[in-house]
């Protein structure tokens, strides 16, 4: 078996191929270009992506070139597989913003450097952006049938819960076909990547350049990756694990990984770091908290550098023995004049944003679950003053692993 695919089925990124044999065979013998697509409809890609993101750091590895599409012409329209309703649509001047936000964030990721193997960034807007109505109904829609666009997931699903689908949104399988077309004309792009949500809209592709040029195309697709609990990865009890610093600290990102359940850890190494399985699988039989804490390195490591890493690291360990306030916690001001007002603890905590429900703020008091400076509030109208700062700081804590400080300016 082909060294990528059997990478990428040893790290457990595998779940569907099409005519695997000869793609194969094809990476055997010569170095491809694959692509991954990516929406755009936020301002930044969380965890939920990170598994298509280590598919293109694989290509890299071992010499073939990725393409990361920007759906910046899908984006206007959205993506029904998945889907429970039609997403809200956004502006042109907030599809521009995300895609730059996005690039920018998967060259964290990526090499850049390699010219044989640097990634190729492209926006499909610019090829649909143009597309004449009756060309491409003439060209490309003579290639689909309805009857077998209502048995894609994507489609049936929607109607089978008898939820509306947009005749804007049972075009995507179509303009995402011809995306595959267009990079394999303009780039001799022969493999697509993608969830096992896209498995339709892939074979559509493949089809689509089969039909039209008569040329052979392949797709494989990823697992949908679950939390051991069930939840869908790429969330968290307090929202998403977003990959752009702006939204998501570094302290908090390596937290995430380092709250994996013990059921998921060793999982988790193979498909988010770049450690050999070899050296994993020599470290099963280690403290299962060393496992964590090596897997929140990794991955922390891999977006936010590795001084980030190593300080969130030190600060997780600050935070959990209670010595003094954790130089490298994560931190948020407070003017001084804001004390005059009379905030509560309350309204402190939804101003770190470590919660936002005031009914659930109230619960965890109740429960004896928040802290200032590692002493317990019972009281949830107290006050915050001056008294409660050290130095103008004040370290405030959810439970044992949720912690934040409070800089008084």
């Amino acid at each position: 078996m082909n060294k990528f695919l059997k990478e990428f089925k040893d790290r457990g990124f595998f779940y569907q191929c099409t005519n695997e044999d000869e793609l194969s065979s094809l990476m055997d013998n010569e170095k491809i270009k694959a692509y991954i697509g990516f929406d755009c409809t936020a301002e930044s890609l969380h965890v939920g992506s990170l598994l298509q993101i280590m598919c293109l750091r694989l290509l890299q590895k071992n010499g073939h070139r990725p393409i990361v599409l920007l759906g910046g012409g899908t984006t206007r329209i959205g993506d029904p597989s998945g889907k429970d309703k039609t997403r809200k649509i956004l502006s042109e001047e907030e599809i521009e913003k995300n895609i730059k936000n996005i690039q920018n964030i998967l060259k964290k990721f990526l090499d850049n450097n390699n010219p044989k193997t640097k990634p190729i960034f492209v926006n499909n807007y610019m090829w649909l952006k143009n597309l004449n109505y009756i060309s491409f109904l003439r060209d490309i829609g003579k290639h689909f049938t309805i009857n077998r666009m209502l048995t894609f997931d994507s489609v049936k699903l929607r109607l089978d819960r008898e939820q509306s689908l947009s005749y804007m949104e049972f075009n995507y399988m179509i303009l995402q076909a011809y995306d595959f077309l267009e990079l394999n004309k303009n780039e001799n792009c022969v493999l697509q990547i993608g969830g096992s949500d896209q498995w339709g809209n892939i074979v559509n592709g493949v089809e689509l350049i089969k039909r039209y040029s008569n040329k052979q195309s392949y797709g494989l697709t990823t697992p949908l990756i679950t939390l051991a609990n069930g939840a869908k990865m790429g969330k968290s009890e307090n929202g998403a694990i977003w990959l752009d610093e702006k939204l998501l600290s570094a302290y908090d990102y390596w937290q995430f990984w380092r709250n994996t359940d013990d059921r998921d850890v060793v999982k988790f190494l193979k498909i988010f770091t770049d450690l050999e399985n070899d050296k994993i699988e020599n470290k099963i039989n280690i403290n299962i908290n060393d496992l964590k804490i090596l897997l929140a390195n990794e991955a922390t490591k891999m977006l936010h550098g590795k001084r980030a890493a190593e300080n969130s690291e030190q600060a997780a360990k600050e935070a959990f023995s209670g010595n003094s306030l954790g130089s490298n916690l994560p931190s948020i001001k407070i003017k001084a004049k804001d004390l005059d007002q009379r905030i509560n603890i309350i309204e402190l905590v939804v101003l770190s944003k470590l919660e936002t429900s005031k009914s659930e703020i109230r619960r965890l008091i109740k429960g004896n679950a928040i802290k200032i400076n590692d002493k317990t509030i019972s009281d949830e109208k107290l006050i915050i003053n001056n008294k409660l700062f050290n130095n103008n700081y004040l370290k405030l804590s959810i439970g044992k692993k949720r912690h934040i400080k409070i800089e008084k300016n």
